[in-house]
């Protein structure tokens, strides 16, 4: 039966939280300059929304906090090393599309903006996707071996397979409690077999629409859409997961350059994380003769070097 590990005291414990966020801070300082800015600006707008008791804006507020915390909680707890412009991308991305894209309604000010962001989320994921494996491909007691190219198409297919569940949970939204996460499209032409009054499963050509007329079960007129029929969501989807794609793909190339490159490829390397090695992830411990910074490891070998040298003498 294993002994339970000895937990450290509570003081230890956060002089050790301020040590490795002070290493953390120096190693990648265009990271927190660029987490300190954002961060500072959703507290300012989680402030206004509790005064202007906007609780559904100051939820999403406390949501991307916590967002913002995962990519360290990421490198601490799982010692994987995230790369800092991929870290950067993953923040811009998390402001961009709940902050700006929700709480701002660039959504409906730039129709664009949706487009962009599923583009990036395709190439963020096909990234994490790349990084598990590759992370499985480097470790010596799991037997899973993947060649450049096979490790590239697996990266593609785990950013697809989000983007497709991701669209999943916007119909969910959308069919079950009246959102609007699938945005709507003006169409002037379809071909439906709704409209086929044989029952022969021919289509039948809608052409030329100009206007749609929304009638209640009463007759009563409840919306007049002008400019052609409302498309309920199906377009919107397709171009996400299209733009998906296009992302998926792009970081999927990178990733079979960084592998056949042996992780020299710099471009590439960039926005892979990796799995930190043993050196980076063991405590440094002082030592009270130098007061110098040596891992912890480093430090037995010379306690017991000095025992046996005494053992000589």
């Amino acid at each position: 039966m294993k002994a339970k590990k000895e937990k450290k005291p509570l003081k230890e414990r956060f002089k050790q939280f301020q040590e490795e966020s002070k290493a953390e801070i120096k190693r990648s300082k265009a990271s927190f300059v660029v987490f300190l800015i954002l961060g500072l600006s959703v507290i300012a707008l989680l402030i206004w929304s509790l005064i202007t008791k906007n609780y559904e804006n100051s939820a999403s507020c406390v949501l991307v906090l916590i967002l913002f915390t995962v990519p360290s909680f990421v490198e601490r707890h799982l010692h994987i090393d995230i790369p800092i412009p991929f870290e950067i991308i993953i923040l811009v991305f998390i402001y961009a599309a709940q902050i700006l894209g929700e709480m701002n309604s660039f959504y409906i000010k730039f129709p664009w903006w949706d487009t962009m962001l599923h583009t990036i989320n395709g190439f963020l994921f096909a990234a994490v996707g790349f990084a598990l494996c590759d992370i499985f491909n480097q470790n010596d007691t799991i037997k899973f071996k993947l060649s450049p190219l096979f490790l590239s198409v697996v990266a593609f297919c785990f950013s697809m397979t989000i983007g497709v569940l991701w669209e999943f949970f916007e119909f969910g939204m959308d069919k079950l409690f009246l959102f609007d996460m699938q945005k709507d499209t003006l169409v002037t032409q379809f071909s439906s077999v709704y409209f086929d009054t044989t029952n022969s499963n021919v289509m039948v050509k809608v052409v030329n629409i100009g206007k749609t007329v929304i009638y209640d079960t009463t007759g009563n007129v409840l919306q007049v859409i002008s400019g052609g029929y409302l498309d309920i969501g199906i377009t919107d989807t397709m171009q996400d997961l299209f733009v998906n794609l296009i992302g998926a793909i792009v970081f999927s190339i990178f990733g079979f350059l960084y592998v056949k490159s042996h992780g020299k490829n710099k471009l590439a390397s960039h926005f892979i994380p990796t799995l930190k090695t043993a050196e980076e992830t063991i405590p440094n411990v002082k030592t009270d003769d130098s007061k110098a910074s040596i891992p912890a490891s480093e430090k037995e070998i010379a306690i017991q070097d000095k025992k046996e040298d005494a053992v000589k003498k």
